[in-house]
């Protein structure tokens, strides 16, 4: 420490401390736990990144809009369904945004929400298994950038289209723009697990919808969300979409669209879209094609949206924890606005509208504006509360976080972030009760910063102290994919409800093996189902004869561990897909056709014993139409044999060891076992 005090710096950049003192606020020593779990969105991998705060970890991937290797997600015939949409099974899709469950206005640690931009989708992330449990198609949307987000009891999770398109779909000029392009905001069911559907949409003109966050307190019910290009460009937008002064920020009463909802003044508009969710008891997903929602509009439910200006193509829409200001961060503004919940209701009862805009009335600015923070730097984007009555800015073009004060408006510090910072996040920034403890830029450039790794370079969290009146830069850590947005909670929330195994005993799967006895192999025509057993340090069967070329070889392995952190792996040669990773008392099945004639090895991926190396078989393959009869070395076929042995039989090949009939059209179409 006296080393790192001695040698830093004399003239280190503003906003930095000494690499000892720095060290000594972000360590956490071996065995000791992290204070804060961080879950950061991986953009364009489709994926969220969780790490420990405040040694910036990285704890865990998890697959949620994409294939995953590394355990099988989107590769297994079980979770193959979650990634089914109008359009396909889409294994891709670009991870934005993370919205974690409340009650009462406070992260409760239930569940985190993301969104796909891409194909539009949300899916929650059960928190208990860091895995996700339901995935939810939006349907009349063209990208959903502006989501999710969330209301203070998680009734509904708020979605938003980022490209206004024809709605419903039509073959229409480009040019007819102005004229028959539309957005939507969604509002999602989101409170039951299993049960998420869109509850209602409503149609709004035709702009691009960005980010949102939902009032608390006083402004609970009511959601507020950016929008830009009030000019309706379709062409040259870096142009064509910066030209107004002032675009919108929309002020939606959500309770209200909720009672004409229920009351009948919604038209329900036949749209197809997906729901997917993993089974709790069998591990395995299912897909329901849903085929309409209901419509409103600013007209069928008056004075349920307001526009609310605010400068200049504004992208953070952000409220204080009381609920009492809204503050925009406008993307070539050069003031931060803050708006008044109270003012605005004023100006609603006031009737003080600049104009209507298709059934929606403009706010005057001067009606609802509470203050202006000058000077806040150039490319303000997005901002987060400490809960000690200051707000933080993250400014993209000047690459810095200002600091500055609710109430007053002025600015009483800022810090460099490196290089050209995002969003930013502290630790419940989003609730009644944020901890003033850490703030983290989200960057999207890092040269210099690491390791040179060719033309593409890591992308980079920075870890700021809070605390006091200044600043700290005090960690860098690189992420995984661009995340976008984060959100972070205390470790105490979460880490004690976690899922150690999977029940055997409840496993409902239909491929199940609960023990070596149940294992068995057994031919329907082409197809071949293998309940196969993982235990330490074996399979069973792990000698299979009699498959042919060109079969289609289902393995349904069962992990019997009951035993934290011991999964098994399981990869055979040749497969075109993935390998598996089998929780304790999970079944996962793989799917594989050989396409030539040999003898074939099979392993274990998931280091799990001292003799790991061993836990291998082989599986034996002959060409079609060949009379090598299907086998597999289990107990009951061992045992078959012994009993014939004890009666003087001398069976010339084990029999399968089927367990029970196997229907081998029990499978969707997505090559899932269908539940029996």
């Amino acid at each position: 420490m006296v080393y790192g005090f001695a040698c830093a710096p004399a003239n280190r950049p503003a906003g930095t401390v000494g690499s000892a003192d720095a060290a000594s606020k972000v360590y956490v020593a071996p065995g000791q736990h992290d204070e804060f779990y961080a879950f950061m969105s991986g953009g364009f991998n489709g994926q969220i990144g969780v790490y420990g705060l405040p040694s910036g970890r990285l704890l865990k991937i998890i697959p949620v809009f994409s294939q995953f290797p590394e355990n099988g997600w989107g590769y297994s015939e079980e979770t193959k369904p979650m990634l089914e949409t109008t359009f396909g099974n889409i294994p891709w899709d670009d991870l934005h945004h993370t919205a974690l469950s409340q009650t009462n206005g406070e992260d409760d640690g239930r569940w985190i929400f993301v969104n796909a931009n891409n194909t539009p989708r949300v899916a929650r992330v059960d928190l208990n298994t860091f895995e996700a449990s339901e995935i939810l198609q939006i349907p009349n949307s063209g990208g959903n950038h502006g989501s999710p987000f969330i209301t203070s009891n998680s009734e509904y999770v708020i979605a938003s289209t980022r490209f206004s398109v024809p709605i419903p779909q039509a073959d229409v000029p480009i040019a007819d723009y102005k004229k028959a392009f539309k957005g939507t905001i969604s509002f999602i069911a989101a409170n039951e697990p299993g049960k998420m559907d869109v509850a209602f949409q409503l149609l709004v003109p035709g702009y691009d919808y960005d980010l949102a966050r939902a009032g608390k307190g006083p402004s609970k019910d009511w959601v507020f969300l950016t929008s830009y290009n009030s000019e309706q460009a379709y062409e040259k937008l870096e142009i064509n979409a910066s030209k107004a002064d002032k675009d919108f920020i929309a002020a939606i009463n959500w309770k209200r669209l909720e009672t004409c909802a229920k009351t009948g003044k919604a038209e329900n508009w036949p749209v197809d879209y997906v729901h997917n969710v993993m089974d709790e008891f069998s591990r395995v997903a299912r897909s329901e094609t849903k085929k309409s929602v209901k419509m409103l509009t600013p007209q069928s439910c008056p004075n349920s949206i307001f526009f609310l200006p605010t400068p200049k193509s504004p992208h953070g829409a952000d409220v204080d924890p009381s609920g009492e200001y809204i503050v925009a961060g406008g993307k070539l503004a050069t003031v931060i606005p803050v708006h008044s919940f109270t003012k605005l209701q004023q100006a609603i009862k006031d009737q003080a509208f600049e104009t209507e805009i298709s059934g929606i009335p403009v706010l005057k600015y001067d009606a609802i504006l509470a203050g202006e923070v000058k000077d806040p730097g150039l490319g303000p984007l997005h901002t987060e509360f400490d809960g000690k009555g200051y707000a933080y800015t993250s400014v993209f073009i000047s690459s810095e976080i200002v600091k500055w004060k609710l109430g007053t408006w002025e600015v009483v510090d800022r810090t460099p972030t490196y290089y050209s910072v995002g969003h930013l996040m502290i630790p419940g920034g989003a609730t009644t009760k944020p901890s003033g403890k850490y703030a983290v830029a989200l960057n999207k450039i890092t040269k210099d910063r690491y390791l040179p790794t060719g033309p593409e370079l890591t992308q980079s969290a920075q870890l700021y102290d809070i605390s006091g009146e200044k600043m700290k830069l005090i960690l860098d850590f690189p992420t995984t994919g661009e995340p976008h947005y984060a959100n972070a909670i205390l470790a105490s929330k979460i880490e004690k409800q976690q899922k150690k195994y999977y029940s055997l005993a409840e496993n409902r799967h239909p491929q199940v093996a609960k023990a070596e006895r149940d294992a068995g192999i057994e031919r329907t025509g082409k197809v071949i189902h293998v309940r196969m057993t993982a235990i330490r340090s074996h399979f069973a069967p792990d000698n299979i004869e009699g498959v042919q070329v060109g079969d289609t070889v289902l393995f349904h392995i069962t992990n019997l561990e009951q035993d934290w952190d011991i999964p098994h792996g399981f990869a055979i040669q040749g497969a075109i897909n993935s390998e598996l990773l089998i929780m304790p008392g999970e079944t996962r099945t793989l799917k594989w056709i050989p396409r030539s004639i040999g003898v074939f090895p099979m392993y274990c991926t998931d280091f799990c014993s001292a003799l790991h190396q061993e836990m291998q078989g082989y599986v034996r393959v002959s060409p079609v139409g060949s009379s090598v009869p299907l086998t597999a070395n289990t107990l009951k076929a061992k045992g078959q044999v012994a009993r014939a042995a004890q009666r003087g039989i001398t069976l010339p090949t084990p029999p399968g060891a089927g367990t029970g009939p196997v229907d081998a059209h029990a499978v969707h179409t997505t090559g899932a076992p269908r539940p029996r």
